[in-house]
């Protein structure tokens, strides 16, 4: 009945067990007078699904064990150095920006920038991006979030300078960058976890391998048997 329990789907494992106990109950009745028809021999179909059963289950269970094995304070913080001790995060930028339509649009707003507007207010009144009535403000982003002219643009500026046009889909675009920061590494708190299942993978490959080179493996060349041979479910019955 536990087995049967543990292999409900999750909604119906939450039930209390009086609300459980009596369908589980029935259901091994009625799989028990169902396999009582089958008789004390197994079908040959029966057998190599057992036999399956029984190594994805052993083998699930080594996992489990290998999983358990405690692992160090000291090799979850070399792991991290490991990956972020030397690591170029990356740049984020902090910009702003005008949308229009046309170039000569664009060019009239630089020409009124240089000339001392504000380009705040100028974002107001002329973007016809969603970021128009915030002043154009885009916030802080990373590579990859913008469309690739307009980061391209972004990447050859220097803070506090004014675009040229940029032609993107959207249209012409006048673009501030406001500031850059470097990519903080994330503290070790943050991806411990992930480091520790990394690190548990890692023990499980290693210990695959090293039963793999221990071990005698027969394997039945592919033109012997074809590929074809995983579909052929008749040969269960066989």
């Amino acid at each position: 009945m536990i087995l049967v329990r543990e292999g409900l789907p999750e909604q119906y494992r939450n039930l209390p067990n009086e609300q459980l106990f009596d369908g589980i109950l029935e259901q091994l009745i009625q799989q028990t007078l169902l396999a009582d028809l089958i008789g004390e021999t197994d079908s040959r179909e029966i057998r190599l699904t057992l036999e399956n059963d029984r190594r994805l289950m052993k083998a699930s269970q080594a996992v489990e064990e290998l999983s358990a094995q405690a692992i160090g304070e000291d090799e979850i913080a070399a792991s991290y150095d490991a990956r972020y001790a030397d690591a170029d995060m990356g740049m984020e930028y902090d910009a702003s920006h005008i949308l229009v339509e046309t170039e000569e649009a664009a060019v009239n707003l630089i020409d009124k920038l240089q000339a001392g507007a504000d380009f705040v207010e100028l974002a107001k009144e002329f973007s016809t991006g969603p970021s128009g009535p915030g002043g154009g403000a885009l916030g802080w982003f990373g590579l990859g979030m913008m469309v690739p002219p307009f980061e391209a643009a972004i990447v050859a500026m220097e803070k506090g300078a004014i675009s040229s046009p940029v032609k993107t889909d959207f249209g012409w675009h006048v673009i501030k960058l406001n500031d850059t920061r470097a990519i903080s590494a994330p503290a070790l708190g943050e991806v411990r976890s992930e480091i520790i299942a990394e690190l548990q993978r890692t023990a499980i490959e290693g210990q695959i391998e090293e039963l793999r080179q221990q071990a005698t493996i027969n394997r039945t060349p592919v033109d012997d048997i074809g590929v074809a041979v995983i579909s052929q479910s008749e040969l269960m019955s066989e």
